[in-house]
């Protein structure tokens, strides 16, 4: 009889929101649909929606836009 040459193990992992204090921080931005200009990421709401209200402004025809969300997260093995 000879050896086994593999052993396979079935391991359960889950992916959760990075809630560690070394996490990289969420950020939030906007990005016009129009011309694809895109606001700075910030960590607040406040300055990704102001450039897109004055962005608005100052283009009256550009009013859609697309929210980016950067969140990290981390993945872990469950131990038996």
């Amino acid at each position: 009889m000879t050896a086994p040459k593999a052993i396979i193990r079935h391991e359960t992992w889950t992916i959760t929101p990075d809630r560690e204090p070394d996490a990289e921080q969420v950020t939030h931005q906007f990005k016009c649909a129009v011309c694809g200009e895109e606001s700075g990421k910030d960590g607040s709401w406040d300055p990704p929606q102001s450039w897109a209200l004055g962005h608005s402004g100052e283009n009256p025809s550009h009013h859609s836009f697309s929210e980016i969300i950067t969140r990290p997260w981390r993945t872990f093995m469950h131990n038996p």
